[in-house]
């Protein structure tokens, strides 16, 4: 071959080269980005938001630690003594704190009926033992026979509240509460509950969330330590996007409750909404050392890693996640 031909087919053998270089790059990087497609399907950030927790009291609270989150729009059956019965049966020589729920969950009807209990608090304490066998419909039935009897009784309006909480009929309940807040303003759980059934019956309605945070907060003005209605608030704060006071009332609870899992994780989430990566672990970690069983969190953490471009510890804490989950 000449030099003349060396020359002429030199710049063609140079353009299929740089052919086959380009194909290789584009071939190679479609499978990194379908690749990295499919994997960042695994780090969707979950948060750990639970089902609303209906409980009989705030030191009975469990914590739900599972892929759904709570956050406990918890409901506290109501621990305040019945004044109304301490006043009827004081003078009959009887002693009163056996005859309060709270430390006789299972009064005699009949012996009621035989010191003269008048019959709206037989009623009531009829409700009472139906709604603790879980048979709503018949509490509901004597709680409103208390009613009818004696109009200004709370405790009726509260318990019947909670019954048609626990059937999931979030406006009679809210109804519900709502007369027992007219017939005392100063009861901090009253407005908890009433928040709890509006973030209920909300459907993602942010007026109606903004009215559960009216609720809650003027729960937590009455009893700043209220931690079931600051839980409560920082869950409607969380779906309306505000992530400042998510955090605050996260910080609040975890000085009361410093080893709730729970709302570690979900500060860990605002932090994460807020593109805080590093604080977002640091709360991660710390629902993790809590709960070493907590697949949520370890998938959470995920996310954050992942983002950081971690992706050794992203897939060591995904893997994690689904072996607690199997």
């Amino acid at each position: 071959m000449t030099r003349r031909e060396l020359f002429l087919l030199a710049p063609v053998v140079l353009i299929v080269l740089l052919i086959i270089i380009i194909c290789s790059i584009i071939f190679t990087c479609g499978n990194i980005s379908s690749d990295k497609q499919e994997h960042e399907q695994d780090y969707i950030l979950i948060e750990e938001e639970l089902e609303p927790e209906e409980t009989e009291t705030a030191e009975q609270r469990e914590i739900e630690q599972s892929t759904e989150v709570n956050v406990s729009h918890q409901v506290q059956r109501p621990l305040s003594s019945l004044s109304d019965l301490s006043n009827r049966v004081r003078g009959m020589g009887v002693y009163v704190a056996e005859l309060d729920p709270v430390n006789f969950e299972n009064p005699d009807l009949n012996i009621l009926k035989e010191m003269g209990v008048d019959q709206y608090l037989i009623s009531y304490f009829s409700g009472e033992q139906f709604y603790r066998d879980g048979n709503y419909d018949r509490a509901l039935v004597e709680y409103t026979a208390s009613i009818n009897r004696n109009n200004d009784f709370i405790e009726a309006y509260i318990s019947r509240g909670n019954s048609y909480l626990r059937k999931r009929d979030y406006t009679r309940a809210i109804d519900d509460y709502t007369r027992a807040i007219r017939i005392d303003v100063n009861r901090a759980e009253l407005y908890n509950y009433r928040g709890f059934a509006r973030f209920e019956r909300a459907s993602r309605n942010q007026s109606e969330i903004n009215l559960a945070i009216e609720d809650f907060t003027r729960a937590i003005a009455l009893n700043r330590n209220y931690v079931d209605a600051l839980i409560n608030r920082s869950y409607a704060y969380y779906q309306v996007g505000n992530f400042d006071r998510v955090i605050e009332d996260c910080d609040h609870i975890i000085r009361l409750e410093p080893n709730n899992a729970v709302i570690w994780n979900r500060r860990g989430t605002a932090w994460y909404a807020k593109e805080d990566d590093d604080k977002a672990i640091r709360d991660f970690t710390e629902a993790i050392r809590l709960n070493n069983n907590y697949a949520v969190a370890f998938r959470n953490r995920a996310s954050a890693y992942h983002n950081k471009r971690e992706y050794d510890k992203a897939d060591a804490d995904l893997a994690s996640a689904q072996r607690i989950q199997r």
